[in-house]
């Protein structure tokens, strides 16, 4: 089994690449991207978390986090198109 610190690492890895990507990047598709990339490492955290402390919670707030990534990703792109 993998220890949960190497879930943690890689997690706070992509979500450090997320910010990057919002900082430096100036295209509204990019920024998306990296607000993505942010979600899915919050999401990394919580399934790794919630399978260490063996509680299903986590995995129950990444089920919602999804759920509201795929409006904002909708909404977003809707957006952009429009512009």
């Amino acid at each position: 089994m993998v220890p949960v610190n190497y879930y943690l690492i890689v997690a706070a890895i992509l979500f450090t690449i997320g910010v990057l990507g919002v900082l430096i990047r100036r295209n509204a598709i990019i920024i998306f991207m990296s607000i993505e990339l942010m979600l899915n490492a919050v999401n990394l955290t919580f399934v790794a978390l919630a399978r260490h402390l063996h509680s299903i919670d986590g995995q129950v707030f990444v089920f919602f986090i999804m759920t509201v990534a795929a409006a904002e990703v909708a909404v977003g792109l809707a957006i952009i198109v429009s512009i």
